[in-house]
């Protein structure tokens, strides 16, 4: 059996490459690190919306309600009250219908034609000049406006033009009307303020409209803009409310009007905290400290490979630090409406959100500790219903982290915020029925607004995961799944200038990860990483015996040495083709160590005989890898699988028998040699790889029965006719 809490120390190790620069050692820069998380932690706890009894709208107060502080509310119904009353006594505005004025010129200029008369009154010789004094005179009639003295004085109240505002009203709008001699001396007046009119035109186009009679109309457009204007006027009524004054009764049904005075009181209590004296300062900065000394403790004692990496840890304090943003900004938004959304959506998933990252990014011991941290953390400082808001939370980033493990394609991420919802779901239900509240309104709210947030945060997820990669250097099991595509360029590239390297690949990759998984290691990785280790080879692929396909093998033309030359550069060339293309730091160390510091025994050997047998003769050096040994349980694996799949196309005859000879006669020369002294694989682990190893061969290399040769019949000459 293997060691869970290793496995996952594994895993996280394998995530991040083993390269660590000047900002990776820099105790200054770990030093920054926490103080970000120190004053991001403050900043959180310290600056948190005050609490007050949660009562949701149109139910029940348990109990009484007191006012806590003095505060002033907003009187919605108040102020509804005074817009009504300031428009009350607006009484109707009256214009006359403009099909009538176009009517009334359309005569006057007739008369104009057929009746001179008109000449006695003006000295105007020329019809132009007539003209602009009618067309001056429609504007006025269209502008005018007719009313009562009390909305005339509700106009001028308003500030609104009242220029063409006259005081009449008509008996009946069904009637025309003859408007009285001083209706006709304000629209001269009026006429005369917009432009210079010699007076003798202007009353002779008067004196013809005075004896017309007129129909007037309603103006409804004039009547709503002044009464906005007067609602517009009237001041938000606030009520004052005395500390110790009942704000609900026991037994009362919740209104909006509660709900306004628990909201304003709310305020007054943020208000009167006074979050800039020093003892309130005092008293957040030592619950951040205590907290910052706990989790320095925890990581330091059970996680030292992430506290001693500063890469790791400010990726964790990133994820932490973006989600006390994201909780905030929620909260924000949901007090912040106007429609007060905090009394709808009570439950906000927002912890799933760091446990899907985490996950994905580091290991879920990491994730579930953070999970942890954040919920309770989330609970004491924000203004949500904190039973439920705790449960809820936890529940789902727990069904989050056991959903990621298994992760390998990032739009399954969508499938794991589903299942925390779905979690959420049941744990909501749960509540409901605890509280006698099985089927409402807010049942289904919270399920319809947890779907919304979990919806959210998958999309955020999808969005920040390449990102984070990429900035950090991660590699997770969806860049593992990338980099295993048959398009990529260098496996591309693999297939056509060495074919027999692919292949060789392809079946070591598959080999290792079987072995790997037996173990509890990493088998994805070991996988995605074995198509890579031998990619060098494509410099100079017919020095390697897989891609020579008959004649004469090219070694037979170069000495001992320069054979291991040749041989021992594809891992140098490797290095330097996995670098060009980006491959992940984690893939260049497999290139580097897949064949440790052996000897390239075969031409050692070669050698050897060479100079009779004399050791003292031959530089050893000449034919060793120069490594590294492998510094991983994957790396020691594919080191193994390498060389026992080479081997095994040397055998006479492939058996369960030959393989585990092999395979032990290989591991012990590797053992005694040192290979394994950095990797961490045990006598044990080294057992179980080598049967998982001979096992899978043995199955690759499985014999069919022979199918017999199908004999074709002769068919006669006349058969064939009679088919035709």
């Amino acid at each position: 059996m293997f060691d869970r809490s290793s496995e996952a120390i594994n895993y996280t190790e394998l995530k991040f490459s083993r390269e660590q620069g000047f900002f990776d050692k820099s105790k200054g820069i770990r030093l920054l690190i926490g103080i970000l998380f120190v004053l991001s932690l403050f900043v959180f706890l310290h600056f948190r919306e005050v609490r007050v009894e949660f009562l949701e709208f149109n139910s029940i107060a348990p109990g009484y309600v007191v006012a806590q502080v003095d505060f002033n509310f907003f009187d919605e119904e108040g102020t509804i009250i005074l817009k009504q009353q300031a428009t009350a006594d607006i009484g109707k505005i009256y214009k006359i219908s403009e099909e009538e004025i176009q009517k009334r010129r359309l005569e006057f200029e007739n008369f104009l034609v057929y009746n001179q008369d008109w000449r006695k009154y003006t000295t105007v010789e020329m019809f132009n000049e007539m003209y602009q004094a009618i067309d001056l005179v429609e504007q006025v009639l269209i502008k005018l406006r007719f009313t009562d003295p009390r909305t005339f004085h509700k106009i001028e109240e308003a500030k609104l033009p009242s220029l063409f505002y006259l005081i009449y009203t008509p008996l009946d709008l069904n009637e025309k009307v003859f408007y009285p001699n001083q209706i006709w001396d304000s629209i001269s007046e009026i006429a005369r303020k917009e432009m210079e009119v010699q007076r003798g035109t202007l009353n002779a186009i008067i004196g013809y409209f005075q004896s017309q009679s007129w129909q007037m109309e309603e103006d409804a457009n004039g009547e709503r803009a002044l009464r906005r204007k007067l609602q517009s006027m009237v001041p938000d009524k606030y009520v004052r409310v005395h500390a110790g004054s009942r704000i609900i009764d026991q037994g009362e049904r919740v209104t909006l009007r509660h709900m306004a005075m628990l909201q304003a009181m709310k305020k007054a209590l943020g208000e009167q905290r006074n979050l800039w004296n020093p003892m309130t300062l005092l008293g957040s900065l030592v619950l951040t400290l205590l907290i910052t000394g706990i989790c320095i403790a925890f990581f330091r004692i059970n996680h030292p490979q992430i506290f001693y990496s500063n890469r790791k840890l400010f990726l964790l304090v990133t994820i932490v630090t973006v989600s006390f943003v994201l909780a905030k900004l929620i909260e924000w938004f949901l007090l912040s409406t106007k429609t007060d959304l905090a009394e709808v959506v009570r439950y906000p998933l927002i912890v799933p959100f760091a446990a899907i990252l985490l996950c994905s990014l580091m290991n879920a011991n990491i994730a579930t500790f953070v999970c942890g941290f954040l919920t309770i953390i989330f609970t004491m400082a924000l203004s949500f219903d904190r039973q439920g808001f705790m449960i809820v939370n936890l529940a789902a980033s727990l069904v989050a982290i056991l959903s990621t493990r298994s992760l390998q394609r990032r739009k399954e991420i969508f499938i794991v915020c589903a299942k925390s919802w779905i979690c959420s779901v049941i744990v909501v239900c749960s509540l409901h029925f605890y509280q006698n509240s099985s089927w409402s309104v807010s049942l289904v709210t919270d399920m319809v607004s947890g779907a919304i947030f979990m919806l959210l945060t998958a999309i955020i997820v999808v969005g920040l995961l390449p990102l984070l990669e990429s900035a950090f250097g991660i590699m997770t099991d969806v860049t593992l799944m990338e980099y295993m595509d048959p398009n990529n360029d260098l496996l591309r590239r693999l297939t056509i200038e060495a074919p027999g390297t692919y292949q060789h690949s392809v079946v070591v990759g598959n080999l290792t990860e079987a072995a790997a998984i037996a173990i509890g290691a990493n088998g994805l990785f070991c996988r995605a990483s074995t198509l890579y280790h031998d990619i060098g080879k494509m410099i100079t692929p017919q020095y390697f015996t897989e891609n020579q396909h008959g004649g004469m093998n090219i070694h037979q033309l170069l000495t001992p040495q320069e054979s291991a030359r040749v041989i021992i550069a594809h891992v140098a060339e490797g290095i330097a083709l996995a670098r060009r293309a980006g491959l992940p730091e984690q893939f260049i160390d497999i290139i580097k160590e897949h064949h440790g510091t052996t000897l390239t025994y075969y031409f050692y050997r070669k050698q050897l005989d060479k100079v009779g047998g004399d050791k003292s003769l031959v530089d050893e050096r000449e034919f060793r890898y120069s490594g590294p040994k492998p510094r991983s349980k994957e790396s020691g694996i594919i080191m193994i699988a390498d060389s026992i799949e080479a081997a095994s196309r040397s055998l006479d005859k492939v058996s369960e028998e030959s393989l585990m000879a092999l395979a032990t006669r290989l591991i012990k020369e590797k053992v005694d040699d040192g290979q394994f002294d950095h990797c961490l694989l045990t006598m044990q682990e080294l057992a179980i790889v080598k049967y998982t190893l001979v096992k899978t061969l043995v199955a690759y290399g499985h014999s069919r029965v022979k199918y017999p040769i199908h004999e074709i019949q002769p068919v006669a000459k006349n058969e064939m006719i009679a088919d035709a």
